[in-house]
């Protein structure tokens, strides 16, 4: 779950904006048929099997509009659910339910499809003492929300932002001019609480990182074999990360290799949305 402090400088601001889309100037179709206030309830049911994820983000909008909305959960974050379950009833000022609803069911929607998805994989990982990362290949504003999910799923987040660690890719390579020196120059840059990682595409560029001293090494987009003679020589020497299509379909092949990290950027890019609806909206007085 969010906390008070992320939640009030990190999460509202994002839903404000998010509601502030869907409702420029007035929700004309709402008031059109409810110019007055009037309570009512509405049930939230799920429409297909899956992780939920994202209640407090769905119940927090319709808060946001209006204090006194009451969000009833029947099940908890992270639960698996299956279609036709009753996950929540809302209930408050019918106007609030309405314009409130899209941009609710937006975010429970792509928050359980992430989850719902990252789980999959997981399970695929159990027993091999790999993590499963996720990577920045978000949504654009949506990835205090995206990586919330991948946790909720069983994932573990990569770095948050640019800010967050030192990742050297093949443009920060090519532009400081080798591997080595790459590693050099955010050794002398960057604090000496970070680690340092570094995108490999070859055995000769392994074996240039090894000798550098990188902390983490990634394996991107090699074949099983050269995947193996890279795991072979580190050999310990650096922590290790397999990184480049990664797909559930995909993990089969590559989870019997020595290595400590996988990440894939589909937890997040390519998730489907978990189907979820607000239905039997009727007024109560």
């Amino acid at each position: 779950m969010f906390d008070p402090i992320t939640m009030s400088l990190n999460v509202d601001p994002l839903l404000r904006s998010a509601l502030q889309e869907d409702i420029t100037s007035e929700d004309v179709s709402t008031n059109s048929v409810m110019p007055a206030g009037k309570r009512g309830h509405a049930d939230l049911i799920c429409k297909q099997d899956g992780v939920i994820c994202g209640l407090q983000v769905f119940a927090r909008v319709f808060r946001l509009l209006d204090p006194e909305t009451s969000v009833i959960f029947h099940v908890m974050e992270g639960d698996d659910v299956s279609r036709g379950q009753l996950l929540a009833e809302v209930t408050g000022d019918i106007r609030v339910i309405l314009s409130g609803e899209r941009t609710a069911l937006n975010y429970l929607q792509r928050m359980s499809g992430v989850a719902t998805y990252t789980r999959r994989v997981a399970k695929l990982l159990e027993g091999t003492g790999i993590r499963l990362l996720d990577t920045r290949k978000t949504t654009p504003n949506n990835r205090i929300f995206e990586k919330y999910a991948v946790r909720v799923g069983g994932g573990y987040n990569h770095r948050y932002n640019l800010t967050d660690g030192v990742m050297l890719k093949d443009n920060h390579i090519g532009a400081a001019g080798g591997v080595r020196e790459a590693i050099l120059a955010a050794r002398e840059y960057a604090p000496f609480v970070r680690k340092i990682e570094v995108e490999t595409e070859n055995i000769d560029m392994v074996r240039e990182a090894v000798e550098a001293g990188a902390d983490i090494i990634m394996l991107d987009n090699m074949d099983h074999d050269e995947m193996q003679e890279a795991v072979r020589l580190i050999d310990g020497r650096a922590e290790i990360e397999i990184s480049g299509n990664v797909t559930a379909e995909r993990i089969p092949q590559i989870r019997d290799l020595a290595v400590d990290y996988i990440s894939s950027g589909a937890l997040t890019h390519s998730a489907p949305i978990l189907d979820v609806s607000l239905k039997n909206l009727h007024p109560t007085e």
